[in-house]
């Protein structure tokens, strides 16, 4: 993948088995599996660096997957492999990216969920698996709608289980199961 253009193609190939090996095959989200059989995920790679132009291709994400029919599309992966490499920058792009969302009118409808290859919690170590619960390929902004996600909340016997039960599995899968994955962001 060349630094100005990125293949797209293999993005969404690294994004896709992602998600089918590790947040659909691990289980780390319950609700993922029928969206994505039904072909209800949206994605789309955006291939620069602008920050800028990221939130306007964000803004214009979010209204056109509020505009969309749920049983055409639920839900939106804006995949972004060449911005923010460092995490904290990321970090600080996501809170730009809420504001974005608030602007829009949008807040308590959709709603944000990130993933980047070197996402670590300010509360567990660095060396912490639990890490993996939202490491991905590539930076990566979920754009969901917050009434399939009460829904499927509402549906899932013990939905507030699901954090803990994800890191357990990944501590117990261990570096090398991670790896084996071939999911992205190695151990």
């Amino acid at each position: 993948m060349s630094l100005q253009t990125p293949d797209h193609a293999r993005v969404l190939a690294r994004t896709r088995h992602w998600l089918e090996h590790a947040v659909i095959g691990l289980n780390l989200c319950p609700f993922a599996k029928a969206v994505y059989a039904k072909r209800q995920v949206h994605f789309l790679v955006y291939g620069g660096v602008d920050a800028n132009e990221f939130l306007d291709l964000l803004r214009a994400q979010l209204e056109e997957l509020d505009a969309c029919d749920p049983q055409q599309r639920d839900t939106t992966l804006l995949i972004a492999p060449l911005i923010c490499p460092d995490f904290l920058d990321f970090n600080a792009l996501l809170a730009q990216a809420q504001r974005v969302m608030r602007k829009a009118g949008l807040e308590g409808i959709l709603q944000i969920a990130s993933f980047h290859p070197a996402y670590e919690f300010a509360d567990a170590p660095p060396d912490d698996m639990a890490h993996y619960t939202n490491r991905a390929p590539f930076p990566i902004l979920h754009l969901l709608r917050e009434d399939s996600v009460a829904r499927a909340v509402a549906a899932y016997p013990q939905a507030e289980a699901i954090y803990g039960r994800n890191i357990a599995t990944l501590r117990d899968l261990g570096p090398a199961g991670w790896k084996a994955l071939e999911c992205g962001p190695q151990v």
